[in-house]
């Protein structure tokens, strides 16, 4: 391989200590934690098994790292305890802190209340 696709190919591991293969390039039987988590697996502790680079210009590489599929183990089902802690925490992201009202969307963080909260003389005039 020639060019920047050649500088991110190490299959031994001997320049970065991993396997290292250019973007789109990975072996079959490895995956990233998203290629995993579409399959319903989860990496289930194992350690990184290789990584894939993606040169950029100007700056670092891109880095994704992969997963030994045959070793991933099937994602943990969602428990009646995790969902109610799941509502209550998306509850207290969409609770205003000023007025106490659900706003019915995510508080942005940049305004720290909701939309009203945060300009009211504009609310007033529409």
């Amino acid at each position: 391989m020639a060019g920047a696709l050649g500088k991110c190919f190490d299959p031994n591991g001997t320049r970065f200590g991993v396997p290292t293969y250019p973007w789109r390039y990975a072996p079959d039987g490895l995956a990233t934690r998203r290629q995993l988590r579409v399959r319903g697996l989860r990496p289930g502790g194992q350690p990184i098994a290789a990584q894939v680079l993606r040169p950029r210009y100007r700056r670092g590489p891109l880095v994704a790292y992969l997963y030994r599929v045959d070793r991933a183990k099937p994602v943990r089902p969602m428990t009646p305890a995790r969902w109610t802690a799941l509502a209550k925490a998306n509850l207290a992201r969409r609770t205003c802190p000023v007025c106490r009202a659900d706003a019915g969307y995510v508080i942005p963080t940049s305004l720290g209340m909701c939309v009203p909260c945060a300009y009211p003389e504009e609310q007033r005039a529409a």
